[in-house]
């Protein structure tokens, strides 16, 4: 059975009125702002850091809608994609009463916030090459959508895509029949979508209503530090999540960050394809060491490698003053590191580290 967005979401959030900052009362110019209890003196010598920023980010979402063709009427900003996922918790699940699903192995974060929000998890493992079982989750579709919003049920399910830790992308079909027979919000978190040659969820937004799609600055934008992540939904979430967000969630420091980067298209690009290429590069390269076992395919800006010892590796590594993720105790992850494509000069140190760990061992 399907629901509304509306019936989808708490009770306490289909009601909340929403806490109303001085700025979200005013928009336009004025030459003296005496509304917000701010502090006249600006310690930054004119770069205003002493004025609550747009809380509603216009200027930047008309600037992002321009330079990357997302809509700004779907948009939410945030404090990284981490404050999208928190408030997509908040906003449709009930503490101890509703569930979620993951696709494991997959971003680890989701289950932390799960467990925050008194959430319970249900696990649908992908399969051994990283793509979705769909005999498993169908089965487990027609069970879980037999709750109801009142008594409890499972509201969201994870997809990440390009996939955190292994970088296989989820084609658009597969994302379209789980939303199309799951009866809660369907999140695809696309935070790697820019290192890949896939498609969009983006674009199945005005089909089904249910989806939500995550992006972020802090990878292929180079943004990390400044924390700025986009949700795209249906209006009715936009306007949900836009209720429940703390009223100043974006810092002025991050939104002027932000609209700067904008403004370096051409370099954002250039290192973008040069990430891919060394991503090639470093796929051919990692194959042709006697102690790497696997380097799966990658639509991402890092490389997920089974290798023969990884606790050693990465010790030897450490030791060396470079560090990559030990990813071995995740389960499917069995063997497994993952790798950062990095510059190619750190690629070209780490290579050279490789080549010796194998002399030792």
């Amino acid at each position: 059975m399907k629901y509304s967005i509306q019936q989808l979401m708490r009770n306490e959030i289909r009601t909340l009125v929403p806490y109303s900052s001085a700025r979200s009362e005013f928009s336009g110019h004025a030459r003296i702002f005496l509304d917000a209890n701010e502090n006249w003196f600006d310690a930054s010598d004119g770069k205003l850091y002493n004025r609550y920023p747009d809380p509603l980010q216009l200027e930047l979402k008309a600037k992002i809608e321009r330079v990357m063709n997302l809509p700004a009427d779907k948009m939410v900003l945030g404090n990284g994609s981490d404050e999208m996922i928190d408030l997509l918790f908040r906003v449709f699940c009930t503490p101890g009463k509703d569930k979620v699903m993951v696709l494991p192995p997959t971003y680890g974060a989701y289950k932390v916030f799960a467990d925050i929000n008194a959430i319970e998890v249900s696990y649908c493992q992908l399969n051994d090459d990283f793509s979705i079982n769909f005999m498993r989750l169908e089965t487990i579709c027609k069970f879980i959508n037999s709750g109801t919003p009142e008594a409890g049920m499972h509201k969201l399910i994870f997809i990440c895509s390009p996939n955190n830790p292994s970088g296989t992308i989820i084609p658009l079909e597969a994302i379209e029949r789980i939303a199309s027979h799951f009866a809660g919000i369907v999140v695809v978190d696309e935070a790697y979508y820019d290192f890949s040659d896939g498609s969009t969820a983006i674009s199945l937004l005005d089909t089904y209503p249910n989806l939500v799609v995550l992006r972020t600055f802090s990878k292929a934008w180079a943004m990390a530090g400044a924390r700025v992540g986009m949700a795209f939904a249906s209006h009715a979430i936009v306007a949900a999540m836009n209720k429940v967000k703390y009223p100043y969630n974006l810092s002025v420091l991050a939104q002027k960050a932000t609209l700067e980067v904008l403004d370096k298209t051409d370099e954002i690009y250039r290192t973008i394809r040069l990430t891919i290429e060394e991503r090639e590069k470093m796929t051919i390269a990692l194959k042709g060491f006697d102690f790497v076992e696997e380097v799966f395919p990658s639509s991402a800006n890092f490389l997920l490698v089974r290798v023969v010892d990884p606790d050693g590796l990465c010790t030897y590594l450490k030791n060396h003053q470079i560090i990559i993720r030990n990813r071995s105790t995740v389960r499917g992850c069995y063997g497994c590191v993952r790798i950062t494509i990095g510059s190619p000069d750190e690629n070209a140190e780490l290579l050279k580290a490789l080549r010796q760990w194998e002399r030792e061992v």
